[in-house]
């Protein structure tokens, strides 16, 4: 187990591009789990090529347990890498598989059977240690990645996103595997994914890239509850926060023409324009337009329904209003049906309001 130190750490591909990661600071204690997410191209697989010492650091430093890596190659950092494509050798059985890396460190071959028995174990292979790669299902192939990764006993593991491979329902079964086993083995494990959701429901903490440099790092509950800036906050969460532009006026934003009162403090660095976060589960159904606290809902056309059984969202626009006012997003229990086509009067709920600056898009507190 280790300490994992970004400081600072940049890389650029070309001199005449943008860094692809771009002075990353990150501090990542022993034993953690953490994810990097964000979107495609936002320099997360990269960042962890930088630790793993499978691409330079052009700037900065990466240390692990307070060693400086620059000029450590990387089969001799101790860390374990799990990639996307499994990278198995379809000649070799799994247990030869998970085997090679200790053959090669000349360790012992009573301790490389002990090792690799137990990693089954853990991993539930045990019946598949003599079929090889092409003779197993896609999870069964990224146990045997992984179970290679655990025979090492290395300080981090590094996972590249190690599930985009499998499909959905067993996508599910084995994130909640991999975050059980990295519970009990108590590794620092680096971990990443374009999938938020998969970053939520695993890390003790979760690091936002966008464009090569760090948007927050928290834990899941703070990033949904309270994210840094508009980006952060239309990434996380599943469905998507709905954020409108309003004017400020006395301390009252305005959702598609709903009064919403700002806290005193907020309101005053808000300025006279704001942009006003809602997510699904902030707004509340009216019996009709004039039966809200505030005398006044917002009337949606709805557009799209998903229902998941236990709830449903509701995906709608503003009566009367285009196609650049923008969905609204709306939670509701299974008690209330609603099909595409009906209108449905909302409000928001007071004291559930995001608020960020309309020029930076920058989080707005009291």
């Amino acid at each position: 187990m280790a300490t994992v130190y970004f400081d600072e750490a940049t890389r650029r591909f070309s001199k005449d591009d943008a860094p692809a990661v771009d002075g990353i600071t990150l501090d990542i204690a022993d034993g953690e789990f953490l994810v990097l997410v964000g979107p495609s191209g936002c320099g997360k697989s990269t960042t962890l090529r930088m630790l793993a010492g499978l691409e330079p650091v052009d700037g900065g430093r990466i240390l692990v347990d307070g060693h400086d890596q620059k000029g450590v190659r990387a089969r001799d950092r101790d860390i374990a890498m799990v990639f996307q494509s499994y990278a198995l050798y379809p000649n070799m059985t799994a247990a030869q598989n998970m085997a090679f890396a200790l053959d090669n460190a000349k360790v012992s071959k009573a301790e490389t059977r002990q090792r690799v028995a137990e990693a089954a174990r853990i991993l539930e292979l045990e019946p598949l240690l003599d079929r090889k790669p092409g003779q197993m299902s896609g999870g069964q192939r990224q146990r045997v990645a992984m179970g290679r990764a655990i025979v090492r006993n290395p300080k981090v593991f590094c996972m590249d996103e190690p599930l985009s491979n499998l499909d959905a329902k067993l996508r599910v079964s084995t994130r909640s595997q991999i975050a059980g086993l990295q519970r009990r083995l108590g590794i620092t494990t680096v971990y990443v994914t374009h999938d938020q959701v998969e970053a939520m429901t695993m890390g003790h903490r979760v690091a936002v890239l966008r464009d090569g440099r760090l948007q927050q790092v928290d834990t899941p509950e703070r990033l949904y509850d309270s994210p840094v800036n508009t980006f952060v906050a239309s990434f996380i969460g599943s469905p998507a926060i709905t954020l409108v532009e309003s004017e400020v006026r006395e301390g009252v934003a305005h959702v598609h023409g709903v009064p919403v009162p700002l806290d005193r403090a907020v309101a005053g660095k808000a300025g006279e324009k704001a942009v006003i976060g809602l997510r699904p589960e902030s707004w509340h159904v009216v019996a009709s337009p004039t039966s809200g606290s505030n005398g006044s809902a917002v009337a949606l056309n709805v557009e799209l329904v998903e229902s998941l059984g236990s709830e449903s969202f509701v995906y709608g626009r503003p009566a009367g209003a285009g196609e650049e006012a923008g969905r609204v997003t709306v939670r509701l229990d299974k008690r209330t049906h609603l099909t595409v086509g009906d209108v449905v009067h909302v409000e928001p709920n007071r004291g559930e309001v995001h608020v960020f600056d309309a020029s930076t898009g920058d989080r707005i507190e009291a």
